[in-house]
């Protein structure tokens, strides 16, 4: 989003002076008890509307602890990283099991440009570690903070036209199945199993380390810009054909955008401020308060806003340390990835059915580009495509994700990323993924008495 002097704070500040007597109130949401009745204790995920109380908690510190508690722990056993997710996948009674234990560089070699690194090893943590030995991950998602087996299990991604998603850079890994054990896998070992999982939602078994293929250190230049959002809608190809990461905000109500690109650059660092983006979307939400009574104002600020002339924002660094942003303040996210050919076109609608009929919503609509790949699981298996991210604050009703946008977003083809919300049910998904038939094969075979499926993912996967 924006940096100082951002055009969204300087637009709530004129907002202020207009507020009328529909300014809006919002309530905490209401939290699960601590314990159920035998004494479990909550798991609730990050932003809060989901919980479970696991009967069992571990976290193992070594593969074969690991491939001990598969054999063993009560079932349902699930697979934990940062609980960033915003769908079921986590939940059990049974065992939960976190891989904090299981993190850290286990070897890197600088000519092929390849990483070992345990599984449970955060993203954010996981930059810093590969500068040392002079490589980094060639793209990463907007949040930093997940594990990195639970990035790879969800189908994680950044943006730009020539980078995959995080899987896509995966050239091996270890994992622990309740059936065969501890297996390694790549695409000549165990080769199946190794498409098959690459994203494999935790229900494969658990990931103990993978082996990522690098890019070598690399200093970027990264823009942001406040721009029409019609004016960016009608760019986007050229965009995507001129930039190696871009990605904008849509904002509701406004008719403005926030456009970021990276790209290679040799110019000296300049390193990125203090990050206000969490002060920027509070800006965002107070101009929506204020202006509950008459909706149509917040574009009439903004644009005499914009109007007025900004500076962008820019920073020049090794690309680690500007992929990522921090995101404190909590929200539940619906995101498809569509055709890159039609993300436009579904993209319009999505925003003119909100403005339609969803005056409480405030937060940004995301946009990116993730390159195609053929881990059968993908979201992006066998194409080029257009992500739209739309994002509710956690205490906002986020129901009209269901009934407004996806609707929407299933017409033109979508598919969901697997950490985020929606409706997919096994038979949709079999329509959508061309080899969903055999991942769920071999997912038979290593797991055979399903010990890793909760009930959202029995329901997922028609297991």
């Amino acid at each position: 989003m924006i940096a100082r002097r951002t055009l969204l704070k300087a637009a709530a500040v004129v907002g202020a002076g207009l507020a009328g007597p529909g300014c809006r109130r919002d309530a905490e949401p209401p939290s699960p008890p601590v314990q159920d009745a035998a004494g479990h204790l909550v798991w609730r995920n990050w932003s809060g509307q989901l919980h479970s109380y696991p009967a069992s908690r571990a976290a193992p510190a070594s593969d074969a602890e690991v491939a001990a508690l598969l054999a063993d722990a009560p079932a349902p056993i699930r697979p934990v990283g940062a609980g960033h997710s915003f769908t079921a996948l986590v939940p059990t009674d049974g065992t939960l099991v976190t891989l904090d234990g299981l993190a850290g560089m286990v070897a890197h070699d600088p000519e092929r440009l390849q990483a070992t690194v345990r599984a449970g090893t955060r993203l954010g943590d996981l930059g810093p570690a590969l500068a040392a030995v002079g490589q980094e991950m060639p793209n990463l998602p907007d949040i930093n903070k997940q594990s990195l087996a639970g990035a790879l299990a969800t189908g994680t991604h950044g943006t730009g036209r020539a980078y995959p998603a995080l899987h896509g850079g995966v050239v091996g890994f270890r994992i622990a199945t309740p059936a065969d054990g501890l297996v390694d896998c790549d695409a000549v070992r165990n080769s199946e199993l190794y498409q098959a999982a690459r994203v494999g939602l935790g229900a494969f078994g658990v990931l103990t380390q993978v082996t990522l293929h690098n890019a070598p250190l690399t200093r970027v230049k990264k823009r942001v810009e406040p721009r029409r959002l019609e004016e960016v809608l009608e760019e986007w190809p050229r965009l995507v054909a001129a930039h190696r990461n871009v990605e904008f905000f849509a904002l509701p109500f406004t008719g403005l955008a926030a456009t970021i690109t990276v790209d290679e650059a040799a110019e000296p660092v300049r390193p990125r401020g203090p990050d206000e983006d969490a002060d920027i979307l509070m800006e965002l939400k107070r101009l929506r308060d204020w202006t509950a009574w008459a909706p149509a104002l917040r574009r009439w600020i903004a644009q005499r806003v914009l109007a007025a002339g900004f500076e962008p924002a820019e920073a020049v660094d090794e690309g680690w340390k500007l992929l990522s942003n921090e995101r404190p303040i909590r929200f539940n996210e619906m995101e498809y990835h569509v055709p890159f050919e039609v993300q436009v076109p579904a993209l319009r609608e999505v925003v003119a059915a909100i403005e339609a009929r969803r005056p409480d919503v405030f937060f940004p609509v995301e946009a990116r580009v993730i390159a195609a790949d053929d881990a059968w699981l993908s979201p992006f298996h066998g194409r080029l495509s257009g992500s739209i991210a739309v994002h509710a604050y956690y205490k906002d009703d986020y129901r009209f994700f269901f009934d407004l946008v996806e609707p929407i977003l299933r017409r033109y083809e979508g598919r969901p990323h697997w950490g985020k919300m929606h409706s997919l049910k096994a038979a949709d998904l079999a329509r959508l993924y061309p080899r969903f038939e055999d991942a769920r094969r071999v997912r038979a075979r290593v797991d055979p008495a399903g010990r890793m499926l909760n009930p959202y993912l029995r329901e997922l996967l028609g297991a």
